[in-house]
């Protein structure tokens, strides 16, 4: 793949990204912010200290929530075009749409699910400000662990495949991807800072809610990245749009 190609591809994959950040915003204001507003009314009934509003809350839930959903999307829009620039054609004989997709399922798996379910979101009032820096270092060291075990898998099920076929290599690598994660999580500190009386049923809608705001911007992102992709590698033949209006011309 030549560099204009690649400069092509990056391009549009922040444009997705940007597309795909759009999506997530209007997800996360519905789904999210209610929810963000409630475990800040518990917060405020159950805290005894009365701290200075540096941000006011309406400015947090529009504009600083636009700024950093749509960078979000455009930063991991690039980074993903890059991955798909390398993928392209090494992960079976996909095409440019179907690469896409498999790409960024694979992104909400490695990036997000696997990591979520070993340390999940929580709302405001919930976790010690004094060990944000090791909740921090956790989940990203889950991350990257995740991402380094999923680029395992791939290799293992491409080196399995001319022995065993596509399907059993498959298997295998998944089986080892999900064991591997199993011990990371195993071995991994637990975080556990949800206040004693913190409302079960509102923590629950927050996380679910985030995992659904992450898998509208991943799935959004392969869409339109995908569709993209395919008018950039697969453009239409020009006789073929010409044939095609002189048909609609004839009748």
């Amino acid at each position: 793949m030549n560099s204009a190609t690649v400069r092509n591809l990056l391009v549009r994959g922040m444009l997705a990204g940007l597309g795909a950040g759009v999506l997530a915003l209007i997800a996360a204001y519905f789904l999210g912010e209610p929810n963000v507003d409630s475990a800040i009314h518990f917060e405020g009934h159950h805290s005894h200290e009365h701290e200075v509003e540096v941000v006011s809350r309406s400015l947090q839930s529009t504009a600083g929530l636009a700024t950093g959903v749509l960078v979000y999307g455009v930063a991991f829009g690039g980074i993903a075009a890059l991955a798909y620039c390398f993928a392209l054609g090494r992960v079976g004989r996909f095409g440019p749409r179907a690469t896409a997709l498999l790409l960024s399922g694979t992104a909400l798996l490695a990036v997000y699910v696997v990591p979520f379910l070993k340390y999940p979101a929580n709302p405001p009032s919930v976790g010690d400000a004094d060990t944000i820096g090791k909740r921090t270092t956790l989940y990203f060291l889950m991350m990257l662990l995740s991402l380094l075990l999923a680029v395992g898998a791939t290799l293992l099920g491409k080196r399995l495949a001319p022995r065993l076929g596509n399907w059993y290599a498959t298997l295998i690598a998944v089986a080892a991807f999900a064991l591997l994660t199993g011990l990371a999580y195993a071995f991994l500190p637990v975080v556990n800072e949800v206040p004693e009386h913190f409302p079960a049923t509102l923590l629950w809608r927050f996380r679910l809610s985030a995992l659904a705001i992450q898998t509208v911007l991943w799935a959004g992102f392969g869409l339109l990245f995908g569709e993209l992709a395919e008018r950039l590698l697969n453009p239409r033949p020009a006789v073929a749009r010409s044939t095609g209006q002189a048909v609609a011309a004839s009748h």
